[in-house]
């Protein structure tokens, strides 16, 4: 028990331990106990890295959107074009969200409802951050020339929340449906969203996925 405390990862086991027992328990049943049998430590480790059962919740959720924004950012220095780094953002920060929870009997919305002004609040942050990556994006594209957008600010945050609506916030993944659907239809939607940004010229017919 000592050895697994010490560890410089204990904190990413902590974490671990809540997406497990969020699936088994969600947040209502699960307690500090069930996370520290999880982890194999005490009940006062995981005390000395979150204050409560909470931030513990809203830690794993931030893990999540961290992730995603590493990506983002991977994607963005990339050698792509400008228009197909903003389509893979699109698409992955969907897809990311869907396999985080896919395993969640229920949406999040239900599942974390008891921290549910705290968590649209840290929600809010996590869509930002996204938008700051693809924001970015589009100002080198509308430099560039190869996008139309002279609004990149606004054009950013009108990309992430049209794609929001295949978030497993308030569908399940079992609801959402199967990965590939879900693929599909983010797809479609970025391909819609890109082809608006496209000097008209420059608008193909069709897209290579």
């Amino acid at each position: 028990m000592r050895q697994i405390a010490r560890r410089e990862d204990i904190r990413e086991l902590i974490l671990d331990a809540v997406d497990v027992l969020l699936a088994k328990f969600g947040y209502k049943k699960m307690t500090m106990e069930d996370v520290a049998r999880q982890v194999g430590i005490g009940k006062g480790t995981i005390y000395l890295h979150f204050p409560g059962k909470e931030e513990l919740i809203l830690s794993h959720i931030d893990r999540i959107a961290e992730r995603i924004v590493a990506k983002l950012r991977e994607i963005a220095a990339s050698s792509d074009s400008p228009d197909r780094r903003i389509r893979k953002m699109l698409v992955h920060r969907v897809l990311f969200r869907f396999d985080s929870v896919a395993h969640y009997s229920q949406n999040l919305s239900d599942l974390l409802s008891s921290v549910r002004t705290a968590l649209l609040t840290r929600r809010e942050g996590h869509f930002e951050k996204e938008a700051a990556v693809i924001e970015d994006i589009l100002r080198e594209g509308a430099r560039l020339g190869s996008l139309e957008c002279p609004d990149p600010r606004t054009t950013s945050f009108v990309l992430i929340q049209s794609t929001n609506s295949l978030l497993p916030f308030s569908l399940s993944a079992r609801e959402l449906g199967r990965r590939e659907e879900v693929e599909d239809q983010v797809a479609r939607i970025a391909d819609l969203l890109i082809k608006g940004l496209l000097p008209c010229p420059s608008r193909p017919a069709s897209w290579t996925r």
